[in-house]
């Protein structure tokens, strides 16, 4: 095992790892705890972490997700922000593995639910003590 896998398992130098612990022994069964509430006010949050992909802000419920059809793309693709006042998807979905622009979203970014999740109201698991970079970088000077 490498030293930074094994600092990893123990939480690093000066630091305890979050515990997470299930049922003793784990092999008993309990109950799923119930289903957060979904915030759905239609207000964008900071990220957690740098390059979070975006979270779903508003309910999802119902929406049709798969092979022949992605609700997400009749108000977050190009064609349609304007429209519907949707953040447009990233320009990296209408990339390839290989960086060449499509001309269409990516097979590999047409699942949303892969990376984008409903925001909750669950309570985080672990303290977050990331600073986003506008919070670190000095603001520009404005030219006179």
């Amino acid at each position: 095992m490498s030293t930074g896998a094994l600092l990893a398992q123990v939480g690093g130098p000066g630091r305890d790892a979050p515990r997470l612990k299930g049922p003793e022994p784990f092999t008993r069964e309990t109950p799923a705890p119930p289903m957060q509430r979904q915030i759905t006010d239609d207000v964008r949050r900071r990220r957690n972490y740098p390059d979070q992909p975006p979270l779903i802000p508003h309910s999802i419920e119902g929406y049709a997700l798969d092979l022949n059809a992605n609700k997400c793309l009749s108000c977050h693709s190009r064609k349609f922000t304007e429209q519907s006042q949707a953040p447009m998807i990233s320009v990296t979905h209408y990339q390839d593995r290989d960086g060449n622009f499509l001309g269409g979203v990516s097979a590999r970014r047409y699942a949303c639910l892969a990376c984008h999740v409903p925001q909750t109201a669950a309570p985080p698991l672990v303290e977050n003590t990331f600073t986003d970079m506008d919070a670190l970088t000095v603001p520009e000077r404005r030219s006179r």
